[in-house]
């Protein structure tokens, strides 16, 4: 399995969802950096399960122990390896997926790709559980970037058919990024909450899920970082990105619209203010070439409905070659949208700081 990601803040994601527990070990820190531990605790808590109603009812603390790397609130310099465990399992619910695997899930492939040895409890190492240890390596790779000027937010840009309003992609003010990123049900419109979470409860209800869009913004990189083609700051972004489960799609900018407009339309016009290059628009997404140009960087990420529903599903029965069809039991989120929003930031993150 390939779970690292990085060539220079390198990081390394282990475990399983029902195992003893999971984890991240995190190399090319720089020592004598200070970290604030309870702001790390409070990014691992807007991810946690079982604190929301559109979340699973699993309830895990996700407090991380750090074996190494830190002493008191100091990074050493060496490798920061941080355990979350696993205390509140109920793998006979899954004692079922081992014949028949769930339609939407890795379980099939999966099983083709590790000749049936995978964990198939909880989803395993493909479980969405594995997101906690890119939550905390996140956490701690934004405070390193906001000590540069660099912040990152992101906010839940739709759930089914209900939306928020989006950023100014030319002008994210600091207050904004400091409130997303503290929410746990991040909204700039948050009169928008209630339609979405009774878009949530609506899934539920039909023993159903719902899936999304979540927008992400890092203000304040200046312009130069990246690089053209293959290590371009939307290729690195992507990659992490897609390292979280259930990411089905990435646009950055106007994206997929710009498809649409004429090149008077998307170029975005360049003008001098306080003696800087700025840009009018930011279509781009504050990304040119595979560079940065000082703009904001502005991405979204669309992240698919949670496949374990309860609904009675047609899949296949490994072990006697023919079809069946599949009830699923055991604690699922009827929408992942809400807790994957610190997990999005957190891939920014570590993007980020490996770009600069």
């Amino acid at each position: 399995m390939s779970s690292t990601f990085g060539d220079k803040i390198k990081i390394s994601v282990f475990g399983e969802s029902h195992g003893n527990g999971i984890g991240v070990v995190i190399d090319g820190l720089p020592a004598g950096e200070k970290i604030d531990l309870d702001k790390v605790y409070a990014q691992m808590a807007r991810r946690a399960p079982g604190r929301d109603k559109t979340a699973t009812a699993r309830k895990e603390s996700d407090i991380p122990n750090i074996l190494s790397g830190m002493l008191g609130d100091t990074l050493t310099g060496a490798p920061l390896c941080a355990v979350i465990e696993n205390t509140n399992t109920r793998s006979a619910d899954y004692g079922n997926l081992l014949a028949a695997p769930r339609p939407g899930h890795s379980d099939y492939a999966a099983y083709v790709k590790y000749s049936g040895a995978n964990d198939i409890r909880g989803g395993g190492h493909f479980s969405g559980r594995i997101t906690a240890p890119i939550v905390f390596a996140g956490a701690v790779c934004r405070q390193l970037l906001e000590k540069k000027g660099v912040k990152i937010a992101a906010h839940i840009k739709s759930i089914g058919g209900v939306n928020d309003d989006g950023f100014d992609p030319t002008n994210i003010g600091s207050e904004l990024m400091d409130r997303l990123s503290g929410s746990s049900f991040s909204l700039i419109n948050t009169e928008a909450e209630e339609k979405m979470r009774a878009e949530v409860e609506s899934a539920k209800a039909e023993l159903d899920s719902v899936g999304g869009v979540i927008e992400c913004a890092v203000t304040g990189l200046g312009a130069g970082f990246g690089d053209p083609m293959f290590d371009g700051v939307e290729g690195v972004i992507a990659k992490a990105v897609f390292g979280v489960p259930a990411v089905k799609g990435i646009e950055f900018g106007a994206g997929f619209e710009s498809a649409r407009l004429r090149g008077s339309q998307n170029n975005d016009p360049f003008r001098m203010e306080n003696g800087k290059v700025v840009t009018e628009t930011n279509n781009c997404g504050g990304i040119l070439g595979g560079i940065t140009d000082g703009m904001p960087i502005v991405f979204r990420a669309a992240i698919k409905p949670t496949p374990s529903i309860a609904q009675r599903q047609r899949t296949v029965n490994l072990q006697k070659a023919q079809n069946a069809e599949l009830e699923i039991k055991g604690r699922h989120d009827p929408c992942i949208v809400p807790r994957a929003v610190p997990v999005i930031e957190a891939a920014a993150a570590i993007a980020i700081i490996n770009l600069i």
